[in-house]
């Protein structure tokens, strides 16, 4: 004859104290990696971004767009910057890469001029990364 301790134990209604402990520490194992995996990811994404404001521009002719700008960058690392110069339809009509040495400072301010093939209607930067 069966007896109930030994349907308990067939059917798993006794407690498995070991495995419901490492259960419990794995879970909390994979959830600690998980916080310091995306903590360290975010604290060096931000070590390298470079930040752009646009502080204006001037069509000075047909082909001519000077346009300038302010970055914010990670002090002491080369920069290099997209500048752009669009039609009245938004089309791309001046296109130039800019490449700043290593400075100490964190903010800085640029102006440059940017050729186009036909008459532009805005400048802008495109976008700014470390090189």
């Amino acid at each position: 004859m069966t007896t109930q301790a030994q349907l308990d134990d067939r059917y798993g209604r006794t407690a498995r104290p070991r495995a419901v402990l490492a259960f419990w520490i794995a879970v909390a194992l994979v959830a600690i990696g998980g916080t310091v995996w995306l903590g360290w990811s975010t604290v060096s994404r931000t070590l390298h971004a470079v930040g752009v404001d646009d502080l204006g521009y001037t069509v000075r002719d047909e082909h001519t767009v000077e346009v300038s700008f302010q970055l914010s960058a990670p002090p002491g690392r080369d920069i290099a910057c997209a500048l752009e110069a669009l039609d009245a339809e938004f089309g791309v009509v001046g296109w130039r890469i800019v490449e700043y040495g290593a400075d100490g400072r964190h903010a800085r301010s640029h102006t440059e001029t940017i050729p186009t093939v036909a008459q532009a209607t805005t400048g802008l930067v495109n976008s700014c990364w470390v090189t």
